[in-house]
């Protein structure tokens, strides 16, 4: 028997996922919050509501899709529910949970091996390397650009082995959009005037945990750092956790539970209670 959770905390979850990702990747997150009590909610992009051999076989929904409509589709399902929830996002999903923080929606928010938000100038080596198949032709700007097994092990799945490696690129792989990669990866700092991932760091919002994995080759711990004190001078809490050992796949590699259970624990802990109408 579930017990019931404390007066007054969230009771929802939202799980937002990243690029290259369906929510799918949050298929072992969704039971394991459930049986602690929670509703869970895991939305996905707007057109991604079809399984991931089906965004395969036609990845046009992908190519086309626009952060604006992502970020407006998401906050349309959080203004719709009774009460704000917590926000965990992974990857791309944290840059979007930040966003929705922004917008003064959300609880508490963690964002687990997030990209960055605008005018985080950070670009290790690894993350180079790493999205440099992206960049291979103007073109992959109007497509859905995939990464190889390969290209998957390296930039999402280093510390596993190549073959559950690759079959976690089996079971969980799409294309990105190519458009976000060349707008928001690496040159959305060198355009002028604020881009679609601009957030205002020195406003107020719900309370923020960036965790970042140590072994994490696409969105390095240094990348989340730099985010992370971007807010400084933020009246609402901000916290950065490095977790050793972990990758970008650190959400369903081994010991994924005691991730969410660290990112739960977090949001819980210092979850903006609302107000308590006068009787």
């Amino acid at each position: 028997m579930t017990a019931p959770l404390p007066a007054g905390a969230p009771d929802t979850i939202v799980l937002v996922h990243g690029l290259w990702m369906t929510p799918r990747s949050w298929e072992h997150w969704v039971p394991y919050y459930e049986a602690k009590g929670y509703r869970v909610l895991a939305p996905a992009y707007p057109g991604f509501e079809v399984e991931v051999e089906a965004l395969r076989a036609d990845p046009s929904v992908i190519a086309a899709l626009t952060v604006p409509d992502t970020v407006d589709h998401l906050a349309g399902i959080i203004e719709g529910l009774d009460a704000p929830p917590i926000i965990i996002g992974h990857s791309f999903g944290g840059t979007l949970t930040q966003l929705l923080l922004a917008r003064g929606l959300g609880t508490a928010g963690v964002v687990i091996d997030s990209a960055p938000t605008e005018n985080v100038y950070v670009t290790p080596p690894s993350q180079l390397r790493a999205l440099l198949p992206t960049f291979t032709h103007p073109s992959t700007r109007h497509e859905a650009v995939s990464f190889t097994p390969e290209q998957f092990h390296y930039a999402f799945a280093n510390t596993l082995s190549r073959e559950d490696s690759d079959a976690a690129w089996e079971r969980y792989a799409i294309g990105a959009p190519g458009s976000w990669l060349w707008a928001y990866g690496l040159i959305a700092n060198f355009k002028p005037g604020h881009q679609e991932t601009w957030v205002d760091y020195d406003a107020d919002r719900a309370p923020l945990l960036f965790l970042a994995g140590g072994e994490d080759h696409i969105m390095p711990p240094s990348v989340n750092r730099g985010n992370a004190k971007k807010y400084g001078k933020s009246p609402a809490v901000t916290e950065y956790v490095e977790i050793p050992g972990r990758s970008h796949w650190t959400c369903a590699e081994p010991g994924w539970e005691a991730v969410a259970d660290r990112a739960l624990e977090w949001a819980v802990a210092h979850a903006v209670r609302p107000a308590v109408e006068a009787g």
